[in-house]
């Protein structure tokens, strides 16, 4: 009763497309996991929404994980966009992608994917087991025999490791999958939160929360780090900056955090423009109204609350007319426009991040399998290994297509 062909320990998406493909195949599938119900993460991702991939062409996705992205040739290969797409489509979640680049599920509800993952499962025969940790995986050093937990063993000569990251404690992220495959020789990489809100330095911020300013590019104010910026929505809050583009650049950040104790950075809050093109739309405004305000001016681009902590910033009012500032404030206006300093001193943890920078060592796991080069018949997916990518659908999909290739089996 307790033999299977393979065991999947994690029910998040990329545990349930392994034990998914792996029941198609006739395999005898166990999946564990350790709460009470099955995809606890996948449910809350997006906010409930369920980003679940994006539009562009496998080389421009693998672009976007930086120096691992070439690790996810195969599994794309095997399950790219429009076939994850199909796979949803007939277990009979339809989706779609209202601004031609996120694919979300129509209704935008994650619960329509988790249903449709469970309800195949069951269709394939699955044996789902909640409520059981793993806590050691049997084998003589070469070679994998199955699994203990808490108050049971399970025997089976192939084993998957699809326990995600330590992002979102509260939904049981706590390392298993770390520690699991350390017993059997696998390194880790440091570990880091990442997409998260960040703590800043400077005090004006507060005064700008609740206002959403579209388009900035961050970027670090670091020489040798100065290739390191992302873009997208940004919003103040009392303590710092969230948003998007604070999402997507916390993976930058939190590395540089832990060695250097605060990262300088530059925000250009103008959409990207330049200073000579700043210039140009105040002079336009001016001719459309001679008495415009730097308020008036900059209306169009940033919210008012914004403006006037800028404008106190370099000693100006906002009420001013642009043309009355003295050469140097003008000068100081337009540069802090284009590049608002700020100061990133830290963040929440593990307890605010989404996803996890770090994992198992890529030089450890067969790209073309999933399959461990140290143990045979041990396979990793998903977050817990030492990948990672921005906003966007691209985190998921990875953990799809991994988990599917991984459960080929090959």
């Amino acid at each position: 009763m307790n033999k299977y062909d393979l065991i999947v320990i994690g029910s998040g998406a990329a545990g349930m497309c392994a034990a998914i493909k792996a029941g198609r195949d006739g395999k005898k599938v166990l999946l564990l996991e350790k709460l009470s119900k099955l995809g606890a993460k996948l449910k809350a991702t997006g906010g409930g929404r369920c980003n679940l991939t994006n539009t562009l062409c496998n080389e421009d996705f693998m672009a976007k994980f930086g120096r691992n992205g070439r690790f996810m040739r195969d599994a794309l290969t095997l399950l790219d966009h429009n076939a994850l797409i199909t796979f949803f489509k007939e277990i009979g979640v339809q989706t779609h992608a209202p601004d031609g680049f996120r694919v979300f599920p129509v209704g935008h509800s994650s619960q329509t994917i988790l249903t449709a993952l469970e309800d195949e499962l069951t269709r394939l025969h699955v044996n789902v087991l909640t409520s059981q940790k793993v806590t050691e995986l049997l084998s003589d050093g070469k070679l994998l025999s199955g699994v203990k937990t808490e108050t049971e063993t399970f025997y089976a000569p192939n084993i998957i490791i699809a326990t995600g990251g330590l992002g979102y404690p509260t939904l049981g992220a706590e390392g298993d999958g770390y520690t699991l495959a350390s017993l059997l020789g696998h390194t880790t990489t440091e570990l880091f939160p990442a997409m998260m809100p960040l703590s800043t330095k400077e005090s004006w911020t507060d005064n700008c929360r609740a206002d959403t300013i579209a388009k900035v590019e961050l970027r670090v104010d670091i020489k040798k780090y100065n290739k390191l910026k992302a873009k997208g929505d940004l919003i103040f809050t009392k303590n710092g900056i969230r948003g998007p583009v604070v999402l997507d650049f916390a993976r930058e950040i939190t590395p540089l955090l832990s060695q250097l104790g605060e990262v300088p950075i530059i925000a250009n809050l103008t959409k990207g423009m330049n200073e000579d093109e700043m210039l140009r739309r105040f002079k336009n405004e001016t001719i459309k109204n001679p008495d415009a305000s730097i308020e008036e001016s900059l209306l169009g681009i940033l919210p008012s609350s914004v403006i006037s902590e800028l404008c106190k910033l370099v000693v100006a009012e906002a009420s001013m007319k642009f043309a009355k500032l003295e050469g140097k404030q003008r000068s100081e206006l337009l540069k802090i426009l284009i590049s608002t300093p700020l100061t990133v001193t830290g963040h929440d943890g593990f307890k605010m991040a989404m996803i996890t920078r770090g994992g198992i060592s890529l030089k450890e796991i067969s790209p073309q399998t999933m399959q461990s080069k140290i143990v045979k018949g041990l396979y990793f997916c998903g977050e817990v290994m030492d990948i990672d990518g921005p906003c966007g659908g691209y985190n998921l999909q990875w953990s799809f297509a991994s988990g599917y290739l991984a459960g080929c089996l090959l």
